[in-house]
């Protein structure tokens, strides 16, 4: 991680003076798109993935310093030493080898000790031999009825990117496996899914690295208990995704948790960035097979040798974190959209938001110091041509933020061909695709100030040959590294996240409140802040 001022560096300082020339006239981007070459000069392919930055609000002066910048952060180097097993997780004195978990080369890898190529194919085997056994019916729920229901229990990146993962392959899940994801501990999520799903032929996976997050535990009790009352042997329709030595990784024993089995996930894979380890690999491959998992997991290896080969200029990921860092830090853009124009991507932006805002999210740089400028921006997104309906009056005449457009070449659903105005479905979608962006950019004057459109607005866009695995594993594993190498850049540790523990150290000393008063109505809770209290009067009256 960097130790030097961020902002003293004299790179850091041209950036700066090269922001304010780009809000001259000339600098539009109505003028900067113009240029013929625009596209060529400012675009990137490889990997399966095409990435177009010729609408950013960069010229190739701003591309030099930023290059100059990531090789002053040494971002190359750093992520080099992070996929080669390095403590890049210093507060916590971990590695990050989320990178190791997609390498199916047999490349040999250790970290603190561990042998972690022979641990992450053990675990790859046990899941395809799992998974195979319950689509041939070998492994069936209590009453002997093939599993037909999976529910993921788990919270944050316990769920997210394979629920993103799950919703981008659904046309290719042909396991006869419908798969739910128990995550939010409102009472209501867990109604919902009780009322779609038979018990016996309900498989529960519960996902925890610890076995006692508080909001993953009551989900798992209360299904626990669930399958108690319809008579069935919880120990048969549960299994664990968990760290060696868990509460969740002990089937022999009476006293924990009932389970099946137990899967491995490890330390040295944060939960954000662990969809191509157990977490991701055991209901997916239920979900769609082990084949696919693993050509999934082969497209998130071909994003990472890439960032490990290509030049820096040439680097996607990178290019596109240090146009964030550009656009948040030089040009003060807060926020970022992410809009897929591919319904079966509506749990893209979900995941990243976790995947980035948990990352980058810093207050402080990896050596405890104050971070200097902001870190991290806001993420959102949606579908489109949904998106256009809801939120892009302000993209386009509000407050500015920058876009970034995922297109997809090939559908899913290539067999529906009608047309509408002379086009299909998929080429309609495309045309709002392609026609969105150039508006962004170039707005348009009008007699009619209502109608008046400032243009100047940034946006990047992405295309991907097709939805299959090995496209999905790519796009995932492009943003991982974005993310890092942004955190690379401010000196920041994207693989810890302090930030979501006050509230939960907070929820705990509720909780035994609320216990007290369940043991005991005439419980006052004493201690409690006025204002906590009100609202545990207004639960609990």
């Amino acid at each position: 991680m960097q130790k030097e001022s961020l902002t003293r560096l004299d790179v850091w300082q041209r950036l700066t003076r090269q922001a304010e020339t780009m809000t001259r006239p000339e600098m539009h981007l109505k003028n900067l798109t113009a240029d013929p070459r625009r596209l060529e000069d400012f675009s990137l392919a490889g990997s399966g993935f095409f990435y177009d930055f010729s609408r950013q609000r960069v010229d190739q002066s701003v591309m030099d310093l930023l290059l100059e910048l990531a090789g002053a952060r040494k971002v190359t180097d750093q992520f080099r030493a992070m996929a080669s097993g390095a403590v890049v997780n210093v507060t916590e004195k971990r590695a990050a080898l989320h990178t190791a978990a997609r390498d199916l080369s047999g490349k040999p890898l250790t970290a603190d000790g561990l042998d972690v190529t022979a641990e992450i194919r053990r675990v790859l085997e046990e899941i395809r031999a799992f998974s195979a056994a319950v689509h041939n019916g070998t492994v069936t729920g209590s009453t002997g009825k093939p599993f037909r229901h999976v529910v993921v229990i788990g919270i944050g990146g316990s769920y997210l990117g394979t629920e993103c993962v799950a919703r981008s392959l659904e046309a290719v899940a042909d396991k006869g496996i419908t798969l739910h994801f128990l995550a939010n501990v409102d009472i209501h999520d867990f109604g919902r899914i009780a009322a779609r799903i038979d018990p016996e032929t309900t498989l529960w996976i519960v996902v925890s690295k610890t076995f006692t997050t508080a909001e993953t535990m009551a989900n798992a009790n209360q299904a626990r208990r669930f399958m108690e009352h319809r008579g069935l042997d919880p120990a048969r329709h549960f299994v664990g995704v968990t760290s060696k030595g868990s509460p969740g990784d002990r089937p022999d024993d009476p006293g924990a948790f009932p389970v099946m089995r137990a899967f491995h996930m490890f330390d040295f894979i944060g939960g954000r960035y662990s969809v191509t380890s157990a977490v991701g690999g055991l209901p997916l491959s239920l979900y769609l097979g082990y084949d696919r998992f693993e050509a999934f997991l082969r497209g998130a290896n071909d994003m990472d040798v890439h960032c490990l080969s290509a030049p820096p200029e040439k680097n996607m990921p990178l290019i596109a974190a240090l146009i964030s860092i550009w656009n948040n830090n030089f040009l003060g853009y807060r926020c970022q959209a992410v809009i897929p124009y591919s319904s079966p991507l509506a749990e893209l932006a979900p995941h990243i938001q976790q995947l980035y805002m948990e990352s980058n999210g810093k207050a402080v740089t990896a050596d405890g110091a104050p971070v200097e400028v902001p870190t991290g921006v806001i993420i959102f997104g949606e579908p489109g041509t949904n998106a256009q309906h809801s939120f892009f009056q302000l993209a386009h005449q509000g407050n500015p933020f920058p876009v970034e457009f995922i297109g997809v070449i090939t559908p899913q659903y290539g067999q529906y061909q009608e047309m509408s105005k002379g086009v299909t479905n998929h080429q309609e979608l495309w045309a709002n695709l392609i026609s969105q962006p150039r508006a962004l950019a170039e707005g348009k004057q009008s007699d009619d100030p209502h109608k008046c459109f400032s243009g100047n607005r940034p946006s990047s866009t992405i295309i991907v040959p097709d939805l299959s695995p090995a496209a999905i594993g790519r796009l995932i594993a492009f943003y991982e590294a974005r993310t890092v190498y942004e955190a690379f850049i401010w000196g920041i540790n994207p693989f810890d996240q302090f930030g979501v523990e006050l509230g939960k150290v907070l929820a705990d000393g509720l909780r035994k409140q609320m216990a007290e008063k369940n043991k005991n109505a005439a419980h006052q809770f004493d201690g409690v802040d006025p204002i906590s209290r009100h609202y545990l009067e207004m639960l609990m009256k």
